[in-house]
């Protein structure tokens, strides 16, 4: 009840819940504790594989499998504000004659800076009534191997046919390219894609004229209607016409478009029945991070994947198989 209860709302408000549902009395810290130490076991038993996805590639619609993966950014505590905090206790302990209550050993160390990047996974069906997702907040070769490790839970080999949809981040394509090769296909989410182009009309035609509207409207309908590669030779014309930033605004769109052009083909896509938008990635990227997002909140980095691992066993229908385990073991 503290790990879940935890998942929506603060140490101290599930403090209270519990002395006045369950005539349970625990303190706010205590609570702290219990949860975040949960989400270190959960993480262990995730990466152990012990518990096993709750749908596979078999339970899919036509046997079509997607991916997809992003990179969001928490408050963590940096160690410039844990050597404040622990110069400030140091002071206020001297002050009242009292002795250290600290573990031995070197304290913990905090960030080298403010914010950091969780990773997010994710795997699902087509209809999204199937999701298993995960997270880390390590570097991209820890996304990697949770990329192969989360692939195996939900037999990605087996699919008939499995594709990613993301922002097109290079990290995120050469993580897919070196741990995911089976995927047939890899979507540039449209609406990343529609991004791009609002902004170029923009730096060309100011922001919210009639004008830059008239623009993104034909350029985003080439795109959609016949592809990518019609939309950059219908862009050319513009490129030569302006100078300067106007030109340089253009001529970066043309930059980004065109290394992506095999995952812009959106008639293809849709002709095939494929989703071209990222949503489900980005819903979980809210989900898993929202506890740790608070106004004024910040978190030491493991313990930010401590709170993400339990809310990706619970958004990933988990929850009472994990506990279940816990209580045989």
């Amino acid at each position: 009840m503290c790990s879940l209860e935890s998942l929506d709302s603060s140490f101290a408000n599930v403090s209270r819940s519990l002395k006045r549902t369950a005539q349970l009395t625990l303190s706010e810290d205590r609570i702290r504790r219990v949860v975040e130490a949960e989400g270190k076991v959960v993480i262990r038993v995730q990466r152990s594989g012990l518990i096993a996805a709750t749908f596979t590639a078999k339970d899919c619609t036509d046997g079509v499998m997607v991916t997809g993966t992003d990179g969001v950014f928490v408050p963590v505590v940096p160690e410039t504000q844990k050597a404040r905090r622990r110069q400030t206790e140091a002071t206020r302990r001297k002050a009242e004659n009292r002795r250290s209550t600290r573990n031995r050993g070197r304290p913990k160390k905090g960030a080298d800076g403010e914010y950091k990047e969780a990773k997010v996974l994710t795997f699902y069906n087509q209809s999204k009534s199937k999701t298993h997702v995960a997270a880390t907040m390590g570097d991209c070769n820890e996304l990697g191997k949770m990329m192969r490790r989360e692939g195996r839970k939900v037999k990605l080999g087996e699919a008939k046919f499995s594709y990613s949809v993301a922002d097109g981040a290079k990290w995120i394509d050469r993580q897919y390219q070196l741990n995911l090769p089976m995927l047939g296909a890899n979507i540039l989410d449209w609406y990343h894609f529609k991004e791009h182009i609002v902004e170029a009309s923009h730096a060309v035609y100011g922001e919210s004229t009639p004008k830059a509207k008239d623009w993104q409207r034909k350029m985003l309908d080439a795109t959609w209607e016949h592809g990518s590669l019609v939309m950059l030779h219908r862009l050319s014309p513009y490129v030569r016409r302006h100078t300067q930033e106007r030109r340089e605004a253009l001529e970066a769109l043309r930059g980004y478009v065109e290394p992506r052009s095999s995952k812009t083909d959106y008639p293809h896509f849709r002709e095939q029945g494929y989703d071209c938008g990222s949503g489900p990635t980005e819903s979980q990227c809210g989900t898993l991070t929202h506890r740790v997002k608070g106004a004024g909140m910040r978190w030491d980095s493991d313990n930010v994947e401590s709170m993400m691992a339990l809310a990706a066993l619970d958004n990933s229908q988990q929850w009472k198989a994990y506990w279940n385990l816990q209580r045989a073991a």
